[in-house]
C-alpha cells in the first residue's frame, strides 16, 4: 500500500524538502496534491538519512508547507511509447501538446536508458544524407555518429536544424525505415511554432517525433526533455528497427537550467558556475547515440548549442567536444557577408566521416576531394592575409587564382539556399567544378588515377 505523506519540511525555488521518508530511491517520481485538488509531479534528485530533496517539474507555485499531500509511486521517469508516437508532438516530459488525444503505449521505458556494454557496440558505417554541401561533403555525419553543431546567439542554427529535418535520408536508393526525434529546450513560442509550421509545411511531420520545453516552461523540465527524445529514439531504433536522427537544441539551456538546480540545492559550483558533474551529465545524454550489434536500426545525434560569447573554449562546448566525434562550427563572420549557411569548414570536422564514404557508400573520389578543398580553403586564408597587408593587386597570379577559389567556394559550395536539397553526387560535382579553378599542379591531395577521371574529363562524362 502507498504511503502518502502531509506537509513539506522546506520549498527552495523549484526544489522542495521531505522529512520522515522511508523505503525511497534516487530518481524516483513522486505525485503531489494540493488542497484544492491540484496535481504535480516531482523527481527526487537527493537523499539523505529520511530526508529526500525532490524536484518540482511544473514548479512550486500554490505550494505551501502545510497543504501539499506527497506520495511516491515506486518508480522512475517513465516514458510512454508505441509506433503511435511518430508524427506526434508533446511537451518536455512527454505529455501530448498536439490535441490528438493521449498515447495508448505499448511499453513504459525508464528515461534514464541502460548504459550500452561497449563490446556490444558496432563501429558506425554509412552516411546520412543532409542535403547541404558543406556537411555531406566535408564533415560527413555517419550513421550511429555524434556530431554536434556550435553556434552562437543570433546564427541561423534553428533554420538548419529545420532544413535538415526536412532534408534528412539514408540516400536515394535506401528501402530502410528512417525517422527524426526532434527535441527543443528552453526555445521561445514563435520559435517552437516556426518548427511545428516548417514540418507540417513541408509534408515532413508525419516521421518526426517533436518534444518541445519553452522558455517559460519549469526549468527543471529542460533535463528531462532530451532523455524523453533519446528514450523515444532508442525505442524506435532498437525495437522498430529504424534508424533514428535526434536533434537536440538548445544544449546550453540544458547546461543552464543544470547550473540552475546546482545552485538551489547549494551545490558547489566548477568551472563560470556549472556544477562539476556537468561532463558526466553531458556524457549520458550523448553516448546514447550508436549502432548495437544485432540491432538492425542506429541512433545518430546532432546536438545544437550556443557557445556563449562565440567562445568555443567555453566549459559547453569544450567538454562537447571531448565526448563527441566532430564538430560543425557556424561563423559570424560568414553570416554577416549573407552566406547560408554560415558554416566555416576549417574548424569544422568529423571524425568518423572517412569510414562511412568512399566507394560503396558515396563516391570513390570522395575523401580525396574533401581532403583537397581542405587544403586549397587553407591556403585561401593565407592568400587573404597576404592581400591584406600589400595589396590584391600586388599578389602573384596564383594567390590571385586563390582568391577567386574562396570566393566561389564559399558562395556556390558552402552557400545553399534554405529549401536546396542537394544530393552527394551534386556536392561532390560542385566540388571538382571549384577545384578546376586551379591549376592541376596545385591539387596535390589527390590521386593521379582520380584526377584523370574528374579533373581531366568534361563536366558532362563526370558520374
Amino acid at each position: 500500500m502507498a504511503i502518502e505523506y502531509l506537509g513539506l519540511s522546506e520549498i527552495n525555488g523549484p526544489l522542495v524538502v521531505l522529512e520522515g521518508i522511508k523505503n525511497a530511491s534516487y530518481e524516483e517520481i513522486v505525485d503531489f496534491r494540493m488542497d484544492d485538488d491540484t496535481r504535480k509531479i516531482g523527481r527526487i534528485i537527493e537523499i539523505y538519512e529520511d530526508k529526500a530533496v525532490i524536484q518540482v517539474f511544473e514548479g512550486t507555485e500554490n505550494m505551501s508547507l502545510s497543504n501539499t499531500h506527497t506520495r511516491l509511486t515506486g518508480h522512475p521517469m517513465e516514458a510512454e511509447l508505441s509506433p503511435e508516437i511518430l508524427g506526434r508532438t508533446f511537451n518536455g516530459i512527454g505529455q501530448p501538446i498536439d490535441g490528438l488525444g493521449a498515447i495508448h503505449p505499448e511499453m513504459k521505458v525508464n528515461i534514464n536508458g541502460l548504459p550500452l556494454n561497449p563490446v556490444s557496440r558496432e563501429y558506425p558505417r554509412n552516411y546520412i544524407n543532409t542535403g547541404i554541401s558543406a556537411i555531406d561533403g566535408l564533415t560527413t555525419l555517419i550513421r550511429g555518429q555524434k556530431l554536434p553543431i556550435f553556434s552562437g546567439n543570433g546564427l541561423p542554427h534553428d533554420k538548419l536544424a529545420a532544413q535538415i529535418v526536412q532534408q534528412a535520408s539514408l540516400g536515394k536508393n535506401s528501402q530502410e525505415e528512417f525517422a527524426i526525434v526532434f527535441a527543443a529546450m528552453g526555445v521561445k513560442y514563435d520559435v517552437a511554432e516556426f518548427f511545428r509550421r516548417t514540418f507540417e509545411e513541408s509534408g515532413v511531420s508525419d516521421h518526426v517525433v517533436m518534444y518541445l520545453n519553452l522558455a517559460n516552461d519549469p526549468v527543471v523540465e529542460r533535463l528531462i526533455t532530451p532523455r524523453m527524445a533519446l528514450t523515444a529514439a532508442e525505442y524506435l531504433a532498437f525495437e522498430k528497427g529504424m534508424h533514428i536522427l535526434v536533434i537536440l537544441t538548445d544544449i546550453t539551456s540544458f547546461c543552464e537550467a543544470m547550473r540552475e538546480v546546482s545552485s538551489s540545492k547549494g551545490e558547489i559550483p566548477s568551472r563560470k558556475g556549472y556544477p562539476g558533474y556537468l561532463y558526466s551529465e553531458l556524457a549520458t545524454l550523448y553516448e546514447r547515440a550508436g549502432i548495437v550489434a544485432g540491432q538492425e536500426g542506429s541512433v545518430t545525434q546532432i546536438p545544437i548549442l550556443t557557445m556563449p560569447n562565440d567562445d568555443i573554449t567555453h566549459p559547453i562546448p569544450d567538454l562537447t567536444g571531448y565526448i563527441t566525434e566532430g564538430q560543425i562550427v557556424l561563423d559570424r563572420t560568414m553570416f554577416g557577408q549573407g552566406i547560408y549557411p554560415p558554416i566555416n569548414v576549417l574548424p569544422s570536422l568529423s571524425r568518423l566521416m572517412k569510414d562511412g564514404i568512399g566507394e560503396g557508400y558515396t563516391r570513390e573520389d570522395h575523401q580525396d576531394l574533401a581532403n583537397q578543398l581542405f587544403s586549397c580553403y587553407a591556403k585561401v586564408g593565407d592568400a587573404r592575409a597576404l592581400a591584406s597587408v600589400i595589396g590584391e593587386d600586388e599578389l602573384s597570379p596564383l594567390d590571385k587564382q586563390y582568391l577567386v577559389f574562396g570566393k566561389a567556394f564559399e558562395e556556390e559550395y558552402v552557400g545553399q539556399g534554405e529549401a536546396e536539397n542537394r544530393d552527394v553526387l551534386e556536392t561532390l560535382e560542385k566540388g571538382w567544378k571549384l577545384l578546376k579553378l586551379l591549376p592541376r599542379e596545385e591539387l596535390d591531395r589527390i590521386d593521379t588515377k582520380l584526377l584523370e577521371k574528374y579533373y581531366d574529363a568534361p563536366a558532362s562524362e563526370v558520374n
